[in-house]
């Protein structure tokens, strides 16, 4: 009689017994981790019973892999802080730049009290939430006026919402992009409300372009920095200077989207040409709309800055109410600029130019200090310094490439994706990259404070049991 291969299904025990799945029992609880066991071999049990083919059961550490990612989907406060080692400064899946302590700090402090949100604490009356942020804003920027909304896709919705419904926009052809996820620009002129009136090709764009188009119907002249994709080859442009110009002598506004968009100059800091806001305002530019969670370093954030006058017909349409942000994220830009106040400390304070200021020589040392030692752990074979190059976005901003210093390591016994894995289920969560088959801890994202922590994440790791040989990967985290 053959015998039942459900019989050699793992036990409970055996599985919380694993390497993978100790750590969760540590940190989250024996009864979660023990019913989630439970569960994913009733599901094996099932799906083994119900095959219409002969099937192999799992092995245990694809078992415990399995019941890993359902222990940690479902748990109540998965949103938790990790270690970047992906190298990428502004990734969107880890939330981007990470706040300064000032920022943090004054987040804290009005989450967790009442806040004069809508009060002049001297007169006791009610005043606008963006009082004291138009002023900073004003005074970085040099523009007449400022208004912040929840993120960059806001503003641009309440910006042709309030100045362009029913209007048309004109917008080179080229710039009719798709921008992160599904974020499309003609549906975002669309459901506000406004007309898409599209110049040039795709590739070639001339001043004469926009002036044929813009005429007692345009409402405005609408730039949009590509920040996800280039066109290169066979291509052309229009200078900004020559669109404001033209934006003059009909009297249309000009708004220019730049998706990230800097405070400060940050080519001494390594990286290409960026637009500087202070610089768009003082060309001439009518509206400016970025981001203030990614080069400016502060909460998720969209900000406008620009003529009084545009500012203020955008600020009284439902749509700036509809978007507004909450005090936290007031609290955190407001402390964010204030850093900016003072040239000297910006670049100390604020953590993304923190890093983007390192040297390769800092991060070559640090790397040759911890190859060793992370070599020196059961999971890894080998680790060696190499220097390499990344990007500040990942796919955002291709042209926007850093050099740094890795840290590449070969896994004992299991695949890089396997101890990838279980770098992701440490305390804290370690975000690092595959190449190769092989692991990469990229320094330039991870600050020096944690430079320990990944020793003590890799040491954490048991003895793996042997997988078969792994296909090659080549995945990137960021």
């Amino acid at each position: 009689m053959a015998t039942n291969p459900l019989r050699n299904i793992p036990s409970v025990n055996e599985l919380l017994e694993s390497p993978t799945l100790k750590g969760l029992v540590d940190r989250i609880s024996h009864s979660t981790v023990a019913h989630s066991v439970r569960t994913v071999l009733d599901e094996v049990r099932h799906e083994f019973q119900t095959a219409t083919s002969e099937r192999s059961l799992p092995s245990v550490s694809e078992l415990a892999d399995r019941i890993a990612r359902r222990v940690l989907e479902g748990e109540p406060s998965a949103l938790r802080g990790v270690i970047n080692a992906t190298g990428v400064l502004l990734p969107g899946n880890l939330g981007r730049a990470p706040l300064a302590e000032e920022a943090v700090a004054a987040m804290a402090s009005v989450a967790g009290d009442y806040a004069n949100v809508e009060l002049d604490l001297a007169t006791g009356k009610h005043h606008r939430r963006m009082h004291a942020l138009e002023e900073s804003l004003r005074y970085l920027t040099g523009a007449e006026a400022a208004l912040v909304v929840n993120n960059t896709a806001g503003a641009v919705m309440a910006t042709l919402a309030a100045l362009a419904a029913g209007r048309e926009v004109v917008v080179a052809r080229g710039q009719m992009a798709e921008i992160g996820c599904s974020y499309r620009l003609p549906e975002v002129i669309a459901a506000a409300g406004a007309i898409a009136r599209e110049v040039g090709t795709a590739n070639k764009t001339y001043v004469a372009d926009y002036a044929a188009a813009t005429d007692a119907g345009t409402a405005a002249i609408l730039l949009v920095r590509p920040t996800n994709y280039q066109v290169t080859g066979a291509a052309a442009d229009v200078s900004t200077q020559d669109v404001i110009e033209l934006g003059r002598r009909h009297k249309v506004p000009v708004i220019h989207c730049l998706g990230y968009g800097s405070l400060v100059d940050l080519e001494p800091l390594g990286l290409p040409h960026e637009p500087v806001v202070p610089k768009c305002i003082a060309a001439g530019t009518d509206l400016v709309l970025f981001s203030g969670d990614k080069l400016v370093g502060g909460p998720q954030c969209g900000i406008l800055v620009g003529r009084h006058q545009l500012i203020d017909k955008i600020q009284k349409h439902p749509l700036a109410r509809a978007t507004r942000v909450s005090s936290p994220t007031l609290a955190a830009l407001a402390a964010t600029l204030d850093l900016y106040h003072d040239p000297e400390q910006v670049r100390q304070r604020i953590p993304l130019l923190q890093l983007l200021a390192t040297s390769v020589d800092n991060l070559r040392n640090r790397a040759q200090r911890l190859a060793p030692q992370i070599q020196a752990t059961r999971s890894v074979r080998s680790a060696e310094v190499v220097e390499s190059t990344t990007s500040l976005a990942g796919n955002a901003l291709p042209e926007q490439v850093i050099p740094t210093c890795t840290i590449v390591a070969e896994p004992q016994e299991i695949s890089a994706d396997r101890l990838a894995g279980l770098l992701r289920q440490s305390s804290p969560p370690i975000i690092a990259r595959v190449e190769n088959d092989r692991l990469v801890l990229d320094l330039r994202s991870v600050f020096p404070r944690q430079d320990i922590r990944l020793v003590e994440a890799i040491e954490a790791i048991a003895p793996q049991p042997a997988e078969e040989p792994a296909e090659q990967s080549n995945s990137d985290h960021a």
